[in-house]
């Protein structure tokens, strides 16, 4: 009889372990946030490359759109519920998530359990400016965490090489891409084995409230949900991509014994 395999699980292995409720074919982490930080803790130490997708209705909508995208974030190991709609979703069709797992927060989380665990962070988006003016924000804040790397977010796909070869030759532990909505996943996705980084987050415009450029909403908005409006009173331009929040809301309503049977 053959020895037991000791080798660790594979990061498809660790992100079956995941309680899941699937929302239009999206799978969203049913986890709480302390749990979501212990299972990506594991997931570095075993060094097992994972994409973490901080989904929202906007997102879900677009994969439903775009089959491509859909299958994008089937792929990906783990899938947050960032957005309150995706919260609400899932207790509407009652398969609740523990909690919403907010990407700014979860990102704060990672950087506070890497100090001392000497964690090396990558950080990659935004203009020159504010990546900068985040970097030195995340420095001051967790002097334990050893920045490896730290790149603006302009760059076409030509670049797309010089800029692997950078991240694998930094070796970090965390690797959070800040760049549009529409890039930053796929973006991951289609290099995630050639980084090789066991946690890559997209995190939105995480790095221009890091930086100062955007102000977080008060705790008041938060609780009452209410952070996409804050986020539209500084970016009113985003009123088009807004609009598909209550178009979202009305479709699992309309749908509700179909939303998880996707």
């Amino acid at each position: 009889m053959s020895a037991p395999s000791t080798k660790p699980p594979t990061g498809a292995a660790l992100a079956h372990s995941i309680p899941k409720v699937r929302i239009y074919g999206v799978p969203i982490s049913q986890m709480s946030m302390d749990q979501t930080v212990a299972y990506l803790t594991k997931v570095i130490e075993q060094r097992q490359p994972h994409q973490v997708i901080t989904a929202n209705p906007i997102m879900v909508m677009a994969a439903q759109e775009d089959p491509a995208y859909l299958s994008m974030m089937q792929r990906a190991e783990l899938i947050v519920p960032d957005g309150t709609g995706v919260v609400w979703a899932s207790g509407y069709v009652k398969q609740p998530v523990a909690e919403r797992v907010p990407g700014y927060d979860l990102l704060h989380r990672l950087m506070k359990v890497g100090e001392s665990r000497k964690w090396k962070v990558y950080l990659l988006g935004a203009s020159s400016e504010v990546i900068q003016a985040a970097a030195d924000k995340l420095r001051t804040t967790y002097p334990g965490i050893e920045l490896v790397g730290v790149r603006d977010g302009y760059f076409g796909d030509a670049e797309d090489a010089q800029v692997i070869q950078d991240i694998v030759a930094a070796a970090p532990d965390l690797l959070f891409v800040g760049r549009s909505a529409a890039s930053q996943e796929p973006w991951i996705a289609k290099y995630k084995q050639q980084l090789g980084v066991p946690v890559m987050m997209g995190v939105g415009g995480s790095f221009d409230v890091l930086s100062g450029k955007l102000k977080r909403a008060p705790v008041l908005f938060q609780k009452l949900r209410l952070e996409w409006f804050y986020r539209l009173l500084q970016e009113p331009w985003r009123y088009k991509r807004m609009l598909l929040l209550p178009k979202f809301a009305i479709k699992v309503m309309r749908d509700k014994e179909k939303v998880t049977k996707s």
